[in-house]
């Protein structure tokens, strides 16, 4: 039986990566288009475009995020490069739609009146835990390129970025604070996050090993 492909050649990574930046750009489009673009192609714009924003946004982020998480245990379990190699650009992805929430709460919900937003991260839990994980993924947004990854080095850079597992945990409480009196999709994030930061630890090793037994990944040939 011959090897399992371990990595796409790269005209062919290049056209995926490519393919995959569009669609991640999608619902950034969808979203705004909705508000802006509702009433134009004879569509019921939301009720309440700032929520709605503010919502589509967050969520997004959060889903992000759980792609992100998964490229290393998809890469432990494929045996595949490719995952890693797009992990950089799903973060990004991660940033940049948590920076159109931060944004839309910040300019739009509460106008910029800084004792309002002083008085919501003091007075209101889920803010605050929300405040800290946008606070957390600006120096990992910074040093998202190659430049800052060789001036760092990769001992740094990668304990740095290791801060994306308590941005992980503290976007699930976010989101399962905000939305108190409907817990389950908050409590299904939480739940596929936490799965996926336990695929790190080394006790989950023998999982890898077998998975990849029964989908016979990485086989020698015979």
């Amino acid at each position: 039986m011959p090897p399992a492909k371990r990595s796409l050649s790269p005209r062919k990574f290049f056209v995926l990566k490519a393919a995959l930046f569009l669609l991640c750009l999608l619902p950034a489009v969808v979203m705004f288009g909705a508000v802006f673009l509702g009433e134009l192609l004879d569509l019921e714009p939301p009720a309440d475009p700032v929520e709605f924003l503010t919502k589509e946004s967050g969520e997004q982020a959060l889903r992000f995020l759980i792609i992100t998480l998964a490229m290393t245990p998809l890469r432990n379990l494929t045996k595949w490069s490719s995952p890693i190699k797009l992990r950089r650009m799903f973060g990004l992805y991660v940033f940049f739609y948590a920076l159109i929430h931060f944004n839309i709460y910040m300019f739009l919900d509460l106008q910029l009146d800084f004792s309002l937003v002083v008085n919501d991260i003091i007075e209101r839990k889920y803010i605050t835990v929300g405040f800290i994980a946008f606070l957390l993924l600006i120096p990992l947004a910074i040093t998202s390129n190659k430049f800052l990854i060789k001036k760092m080095g990769a001992k740094k850079w990668t304990a740095l970025h290791r801060a994306v597992y308590a941005i992980g945990l503290l976007g699930a409480v976010h989101f399962l604070w905000l939305k108190r009196g409907n817990p389950i999709e908050p409590l299904v994030y939480l739940l596929i996050i936490c799965v996926l930061l336990a695929m790190r630890l080394p006790a989950a090793r023998p999982f890898f090993d077998k998975a990849q037994q029964f989908l016979r990944i990485g086989k020698k040939p015979s």
